[in-house]
């Protein structure tokens, strides 16, 4: 049922029943051929809307002409297509109950609600812009609506806090249209993004995923990007897959290898989706970089579960590092040495606050010299001197460096040796 509040007295009635509708959205900048679609629009509507935003997904919150209208998630099908059912659209003010129950959909906790009712000043003010967890946003659209296929389509020029965005977006009580529609606009292979997720990551507001597809582990961690501006841990995790076993003899991923990391790669990205990840980043370092059958991984990894994995450089891999550490350790205008030791490389780069003096990547990993050397148990003196000897030369370009004031290890045999 669609329920709205009276404004003169706060009681709350309610309209005809509302039929939800399945919604697919994508944003971006452009929409090649498919724009060619809207040149032509059926109608035009510009609107200035505030919406409320919250870092885990839940309704979708806004405030339109004075109306506070709130949208709920009913499903999500097998095509990835959302059936969205209106719940609320009230007029201000809004009873503490009300405010309850907008919070509760937020997927918040709801503080101790001091009054009876709120103005949206008031709801804002006191209840939304203290919380870390919540964001407003004012946006402005401008809608061209157009019908096709049997579907409500539209696209929006889309403006929130300086930031500009597109948005297409296709409507149907009938899953099947809105399928068919996607489909013949050409964007069936982009991902289905709702209003709220599309805001949060234009914004850079909520939670995002990275999963780092290293020779040795799988390392994944979702953080939380607060209205503060502060970042929180919510996952951080690795797990062991051994990529690499068997690289080094073969040049080629081997099937079991692939097989046990695609595994744990598409477990990582179905949890990210349910910890409310607005988007997920991927990347592969060096035993993707030198197997001669990475791409073949990459596309399976993509089907599997809709993450495209970038394979990174060495040097690009020792820089995302060398940012990592600093951003941690603060200010310093010190010199600092930041390395980074991995199952298939080590990455080293020098510099001063945010500026990069030198950087660069060597074959020091502990799959490789595993592998190579036959370090896999108890060795004796002489099986170990050829290996410290190879790791001796690779390190030789250290030599002659002044050390630095500050120098930070990365990677899982720091770990272990600190631990």
């Amino acid at each position: 049922m669609h329920t709205r509040r009276d404004a003169a007295d706060g009681s709350l009635t309610t309209s005809a029943a509302i039929v939800p509708r399945w919604e697919w959205r994508t944003f971006g900048e452009a929409f090649g051929a498919a724009e060619e679609r809207f040149a032509d629009p059926e109608s035009v509507h510009e609107s200035d809307e505030l919406y409320l935003l919250t870092v885990e997904d839940g309704d979708t919150v806004k405030v339109r002409d004075g109306l506070l209208d709130v949208k709920r998630l009913e499903e999500v099908n097998d095509d990835g297509l959302e059936r969205w059912r209106p719940v609320l659209k009230a007029a201000f003010p809004l009873s503490a109950a009300g405010v309850g129950d907008v919070l509760t959909g937020l997927h918040v906790p709801v503080p101790a609600l001091e009054l009876a009712a709120y103005t949206l000043d008031e709801l804002l003010g006191e209840v939304v812009r203290p919380r870390r967890d919540l964001l407003t946003v004012d946006v402005h659209k401008r809608r061209r609506r157009y019908s096709i296929g049997g579907c409500m389509t539209e696209l929006a020029d889309v403006r929130a806090a300086g930031e500009q965005t597109r948005t297409i977006a296709v409507e149907s009580e009938d899953p099947a249209r809105v399928l068919a529609v996607v489909r013949e606009l050409g964007l069936g292979s982009l991902r289905n993004v709702s209003y709220p997720r599309g805001l949060k990551a234009l914004l850079g507001f909520g939670r995002y995923a990275v999963i780092d597809v290293g020779t040795n582990s799988v390392k994944f961690h979702v953080g939380e990007l607060g209205a503060d501006r502060a970042w929180r841990t919510i996952v951080d995790r690795a797990e062991i897959t051994r990529l690499g076993e068997g690289l080094g003899d073969t040049g080629r991923l081997g099937p079991e290898p692939m097989e046990r990391t695609i595994d744990a790669i598409a477990a990582m990205a179905d949890e990210a989706r349910k910890t409310g990840a607005v988007a997920i980043a991927a990347v592969g370092t060096a035993g993707l970089r030198n197997a001669a059958n990475s791409r073949a991984f990459v596309d399976a990894v993509r089907a599997r579960c809709g993450v495209e994995l970038e394979i990174i450089s060495g040097e690009e891999e020792a820089r995302l590092a060398y940012l990592a550490a600093i951003s941690a350790l603060g200010p310093s205008s010190g010199s600092v040495a930041v390395f980074d030791t991995g199952g298939g490389s080590t990455q080293f780069t020098f510099g001063r606050g945010q500026r990069i003096d030198d950087q660069f990547s060597l074959n020091v990993g502990s799959v490789r010299l595993t592998e190579r050397f036959a370090l896999g148990g108890v060795v004796s003196d002489e099986t170990l001197r050829p290996a410290r000897e190879a790791i001796a030369s690779e390190l030789a370009t250290l030599d002659g460096r002044s050390p630095p004031e500050r120098l930070v290890a990365m990677g899982g045999a720091a770990t272990n040796l600190a631990a």
